[in-house]
């Protein structure tokens, strides 16, 4: 199984997902992100909720 192919089956669930959803992965994602750039180690599921539920509204 090459390299390609593996990305390929990890993004699937994402690529196929309900706009909503990948909204809130992508929102999440990038505030992960941000969170490890700057090497922020609070705690984030506070963050996570409000962007379910901002998405969710």
């Amino acid at each position: 199984m090459s390299q390609d192919t593996n990305i390929d089956d990890v993004q699937e669930p994402i690529n196929s997902a309900p706009p909503e959803v990948r909204r809130i992965i992508e929102r999440v994602w990038k505030l992960e992100k941000g969170r490890l750039d700057k090497k922020i180690n609070s705690h984030i599921n506070d963050n996570i909720l409000d962007i379910i539920k901002e998405e969710v509204r």
